[in-house]
């Protein structure tokens, strides 16, 4: 390619492609760039994303089909003839035609499945049998597997004979007589040994490998802990069914974090991207928890309305309302954002809830003694500085506002840090203790720490 032909966008290539209305230039053009490329080509060009994949070959349009977003996805589909669109869906790799079926409602999976061949069919009602969030749902049926009484040189002439039609030879699988998985073997190992040699000879039988029904945030830990780029499918029988590959747990893991972000953000996860979803079902995603909130703030006045009297008998309390609920509602959404974080990563499970406590109960300890003196020393020297503001009772104020950050901010960071962790035991998603429902729910109790503590300092003197 000539200087010149570079300095031209890839969109200004494409756009003089189109412009020729010469199907084998067009098709010319997209063979020669990288499926990345054409990925993002169909992205900015949604009138012509049908036309570009169906030009492209079988395997090409795969490869493009695969990283596109779901939406755009769907609207190709939608748009194919049904001949395109069971050579598309015939060749896609099984986990990914799972995934993309997945999204797409019940009536459209049914006839969508009519497409597939026989054996394909198969492969894909099989996966979708198991559970949603399942290994089940990520593995791929095709693998290299060998026995383990075969010597190198079969196994060399297994992977030359079945190695054109698998996604990936980079490890080897041994099975027994029954198909129970025995252990796997990276092909570097094959190579460097003997022709002649047994497999049973080689294999140490210390393998790593996942079951059909673990949760797929499980899959991601243990490839995270033992550096592999596949892992062998097994069900309760430890007979072997499949593999699952590293690019597919870290898509599962993007996708996994982009809900949790939104969750902690007080919405529900948007299945669409965000500029692509419907106004209206957006409202949707929002209002729920908007309205949840909403109520648990209704809790905060009740709570007011309830320390009415004192109020009015030392207003300079309503002063620091806001501080206090705003130093608890804090320091329980950094205990949260960290605890869901920590679990996400796999660095906490339930089990170290008694860690996590003790660990909590000295850091808010130390935050709120931290906040605590300085709320004491602020008013302490705008009593100074302004002797007229809180009267002569300034001290006592001084400690109610010290004694009650110090209590507000450690029940805000106990609250963020065991809600998740209770969720997560009674089954639901940690994420769905969110930074604005901590906060709201410390609101509340934060007011009748400040109102007892106002008791206790100021009984007899204000109140």
């Amino acid at each position: 390619m000539s200087f010149e032909e570079e300095t031209i966008s890839l969109q200004d290539q494409f756009d003089e492609a189109i412009a020729s209305n010469d199907k084998l230039t067009v098709q010319d053009f997209l063979n020669n760039q990288n499926i990345s490329d054409v990925a993002q080509l169909i992205s900015d060009n949604e009138e012509y994303e049908t036309q570009i994949i169906s030009i492209l070959s079988p395997h090409r349009a795969v490869s493009t089909f695969k990283i596109l977003d779901v939406p755009e996805q769907k609207r190709i589909i939608k748009s194919l003839p049904p001949l395109k669109t069971a050579e598309l869906l015939n060749e896609l790799p099984a986990d990914d035609r799972t995934a993309f079926l997945e999204e797409m409602p019940t009536s459209a999976v049914r006839e969508l499945i009519k497409l597939l061949d026989p054996e394909e069919r198969k492969i894909t009602l099989a996966l979708l049998g198991y559970p949603e969030g399942s290994v089940g749902r990520l593995m791929i049926p095709d693998y290299i597997a060998v026995h383990e009484d075969w010597t190198v040189e079969e196994v060399l002439d297994e992977i030359r004979t079945e190695g054109k039609h698998i996604e990936t030879i980079d490890v080897i699988y041994v099975i027994n007589e029954r198909g129970a998985f025995v252990d796997d073997i990276r092909i570097r190992e094959i190579i460097l040994a003997n022709p002649d040699t047994i497999l049973s000879e080689i294999i140490d039988k210390r393998f790593i490998a996942l079951n059909v029904h673990d949760t797929q945030e499980e899959a991601n830990n243990i490839f995270k802990m033992n550096n592999r780029v596949a892992l062998p499918v097994v069900d309760d029988n430890n007979i072997l069914l499949g593999i699952v590959t590293i690019d597919d747990v870290l898509w599962v893991a993007n996708e996994e974090f982009t809900e949790n972000m939104q969750k902690i953000g007080g919405t529900e996860a948007l299945d669409e991207p965000y500029l692509e979803m419907p106004l209206f079902k957006l409202f949707r995603k929002r209002a729920g928890w908007l309205v949840v909130l909403f109520m648990g703030e209704m809790l905060t006045a009740t709570a007011m309305s309830y320390f009415e009297d004192e109020i009015t008998k030392a207003i300079v309390l309503a002063l620091f309302v806001p501080l206090i609920i705003s130093s608890g509602g804090n320091s329980g959404s950094q205990a949260s954002t960290l605890i869901i974080q920590a679990m996400a990563m796999g660095e906490v499970y339930i089990s170290d809830w008694l860690r996590v406590l003790k660990r909590e109960i000295l850091s808010g300890l130390m935050l709120g003694t931290v906040l605590g003196l300085i709320g004491f020393m602020r008013v302490e020297l705008w009593s100074y500085i302004f002797p007229d503001v809180y009267g002569v009772h300034s001290f006592f104020i001084a400690l109610t506002v010290g004694f009650s950050l110090i209590g507000v901010v450690l029940w805000g960071t106990l609250s963020g840090s065991m809600l998740p962790l209770f969720l997560k035991k009674l089954g639901a998603d940690p994420a769905a203790s969110s930074a604005p429902f901590v906060a709201t729910l410390v609101d509340v109790t934060g007011l009748i720490i400040y109102f007892s503590m106002a008791y206790i300092f100021l009984q007899g003197i204000l109140l």
